[in-house]
């Protein structure tokens, strides 16, 4: 049995080829069972031999192309609706095989083929459709059966009860086989899914670290840039000065992003405040810091996610901002972890439920059980982000 697609470890593979090969080894071995010690005794007709094995082979590959619609070997591949002409000679082979043993009196095989071909069209059916297709088929053969049986005196409780169960027997265990195909189809199709959805949210997270890489070194190169250009007439040294952090801030930039694109850089809220003091001190804004205590008690993920937003708050400061003072402040309380920076000067700051690199830090800090929020009163924005101490 061939697949577009491997699956590898899911077992998915496996049960496809169990549920083809049991339906269609179950189909040939009740067909030729029903036809073979039956129609080759020595008082059959010639005819009636030929007829009951054409019947047969119609039945068989009409259950064999049908299931093949209904149940395609190709992973990917939709079964596309019924084949009605197919559908049609398996009916046909089946009601004139069940005719013949039927007329025979063979009570015990007659309604093997028809039995077999109610459950292959039954596929292709709804639950209610095949529900009444089924029953309707169970109740036609005991009517058939006990009415052949008082006709001919024979045991008229087995022959109306024996094809009746065996209808729905069989249905239930082919409906049982293509239930657990489709369950295997459904499940295969969620793991690619979830594959997708991975993709997807990794690429997300790097677009997300490569726009707060990006973003801050940028603003903070043209914020120096702007000041060197300025000081270049009355200052020339002081902007020689300017252009060499220029210079290394661009170098940072650099091996910033390649870290990202290895996997490798790692954030910290201490080298982000640093960092976030160095630059509002160069663009003129007093800022005032009040650390409670040290991050140290958070493990390195939830510090690397507060950096973000000193990162981002910061880049806020010198974007959205005309600010000459700002706060920054971390405590520790309850088994959270508090930290706020606020600046006032504030314009045209992103409002709350606004701004994509908040939103993206307030999703990912959300994902680690705490919250973010922002507010801007007037003209001063503040920024709020809380994290529990462990993770939960």
């Amino acid at each position: 049995m061939s697949n577009g697609m491997a699956d590898p470890g899911t077992g998915l593979t496996g049960l496809r080829r169990y549920t083809w090969w049991s339906l269609i080894g179950l189909s040939t071995f009740l067909l030729v069972y029903s036809v073979s010690s039956r129609i080759v005794e020595p008082d059959v007709p010639v005819p009636v031999r030929l007829a009951a094995v054409i019947a047969l082979a119609v039945t068989l590959v009409a259950i064999v192309v049908s299931a093949g619609h209904r149940l395609p070997r190709t992973e990917g591949r939709a079964y596309g609706g019924p084949p009605i002409p197919w559908l049609a000679a398996g009916v046909a082979g089946a009601v004139l095989l069940g005719g013949i043993l039927l007329v025979r009196r063979e009570y015990g095989v007659w309604s093997f083929a028809p039995a077999l071909t109610v459950s292959v069209v039954a596929m292709f059916l709804s639950g209610r459709r095949r529900l009444v297709l089924i029953t309707s088929a169970a109740a036609i053969a005991a009517l058939l059966g006990g009415f052949v049986a008082a006709v001919s005196h024979h045991q008229i409780v087995f022959a109306a009860a024996f094809p009746a169960g065996l209808v729905l027997l069989t249905g239930w265990v082919n409906l049982g086989m293509l239930w657990a195909w489709d369950l295997a189809e459904r499940l295969n199709a969620a793991r690619a899914m979830a594959a997708q959805l991975a993709v997807r949210d990794e690429r997300l997270r790097f677009a997300a670290d490569l726009h707060d890489i990006q973003g801050h070194h940028l603003q903070v190169i043209a914020l120096k840039s702007e000041l060197a250009a300025r000081l270049a007439r009355t200052d020339p040294r002081r902007a020689a000065e300017e252009m060499d952090a220029v210079r290394l801030l661009a170098t940072d930039a650099l091996r910033d992003t390649r870290a990202v694109v290895q996997g490798y850089r790692r954030v910290t809220l201490e080298e982000e405040i640093a960092n976030a003091t160095s630059v509002l001190a160069a663009a003129g804004i007093d800022a005032r810091m009040d650390l409670g205590c040290s991050p140290d008690r958070l493990p390195a993920s939830r510090r690397g996610l507060l950096g973000l937003v000193m990162r981002e708050a910061t880049t806020n400061v010198l974007r959205h901002s005309s600010a000459r003072h700002a706060e920054i402040s971390y405590r520790v309380a309850d088994g959270q972890a508090r930290f706020e920076v606020a600046n006032d000067g504030a314009n045209d700051g992103p409002e709350p439920g606004t701004g994509t690199g908040l939103r993206t830090l307030a999703e990912r800090i959300e994902a680690a059980g705490g919250e973010m929020t922002w507010r801007r009163e007037g003209a001063r924005f503040v920024v709020v982000a809380r994290l529990p101490l462990e993770a939960r």
